[in-house]
């Protein structure tokens, strides 16, 4: 599958994370987009409709959190995947949209390329 048509958006309030996996996914081909909160995610969703999929982690300041967001984004745009992520708490199946895994921190970067290359795949 090329990678230079799968777009992603990384959602993460810790800067330094959300610079880290992004950087890491453009190396592996992925042309990637940033935001900090939710809110910041959706404007950026609602701007760039060739987003393929949502990397968002769970814990976000701002009117919602990861996994509200994730259940926004099936709502809203079921044809984008998504991957939820946290360091802080792991959700059960029930709470995450379905088909939507779950990678608990730290990850190392080749786990993120291997989920999403996966989860586009099928």
């Amino acid at each position: 599958m090329p990678t230079n048509q799968v777009v992603v958006l990384v959602v993460d309030d810790e800067p330094l994370i959300r610079l880290s996996i992004t950087a890491d996914l453009e190396d592996e081909g992925f042309i990637v987009f940033e935001a900090g909160t939710a809110d910041e995610a959706i404007e950026v969703l609602e701007l760039h409709t060739e987003i393929t999929l949502v990397f968002t982690d769970v814990d976000m300041p701002g009117s919602m959190d990861g996994l509200k967001l994730a259940a926004f984004v099936r709502d809203r745009w079921p044809p984008i995947k998504i991957i939820v992520t946290s360091g802080h708490r792991q959700p059960s199946v029930e709470q995450l949209p379905q088909g939507t895994p779950f990678l608990k921190k730290p990850y190392v970067s080749g786990e993120v390329v291997t989920m999403i290359r996966e989860l586009l795949t099928d």
